[in-house]
């Protein structure tokens, strides 16, 4: 079972990580964008934010070293996913958040409410474990959400292949995560 999940981690860190974006020359791909663009980067930022404070506390508070393992893959992941949404934003001439009404038509924030994640820095043991599962599960689920929008009607490159990466990489998180539930701890 480790092997497995330093295989995941792994794959996580590898192939899901979205590459830093490099300075294109002006008129070039990196320059085009919609408003379905900034939304999906405004909404994920925030979405990120909230996984990385419940992945940052599985890495100590997590009773096995797989559910660890896992939350140190998300965290890579997602804190280079974040910088990469922060400078097409700015490149874009955009803010990094938005309105908190802003994307209501869109289905809201689609984050973790702060008395989940209160409950989540209160629990220990494996009851740390079965929340910080269920809760991420959730939240991943959400981010699958937020990706398929993006996909639905972006059409900046950089961020409808980021959109797909997270589509695949959350639906496999999700699944690793629902055996983790499913095995004793």
């Amino acid at each position: 079972m480790k092997r497995f999940a330093l295989l995941l981690a792994a794959f996580l860190l590898a192939g899901c990580a979205a590459a830093p974006e490099q300075p294109a020359p002006a008129g070039t791909e990196q320059r085009v964008f919609n408003d379905t663009d900034v939304m999906f980067s405004q909404m994920m930022i925030a979405h990120h934010g909230q996984a990385l404070e419940m992945v940052r506390l599985a890495r100590t508070k997590a009773v096995r070293e797989d559910v660890r393992t896992l939350a140190a893959a998300i965290d890579v992941t997602e804190t280079d996913e974040l910088k990469t949404m922060q400078v097409w934003l700015s490149s874009w001439g955009r803010p990094p958040t938005a309105d908190a009404s802003a994307h209501a038509g869109h289905g809201g924030a689609h984050g973790t409410s702060p008395d989940d994640l209160q409950a989540l820095q209160a629990a220990t043991g494996s009851d740390f474990e079965t929340k910080f599962l269920n809760l991420i599960i959730a939240h991943q689920h959400n981010a699958i959400e937020i990706a398929r929008l993006e996909t639905g009607s972006g059409v900046n490159p950089g961020a409808l292949d980021l959109a797909k990466r997270i589509d695949e990489s959350r639906t496999a998180e999700i699944q690793q995560m629902l055996r983790y539930l499913n095995e004793p701890a």
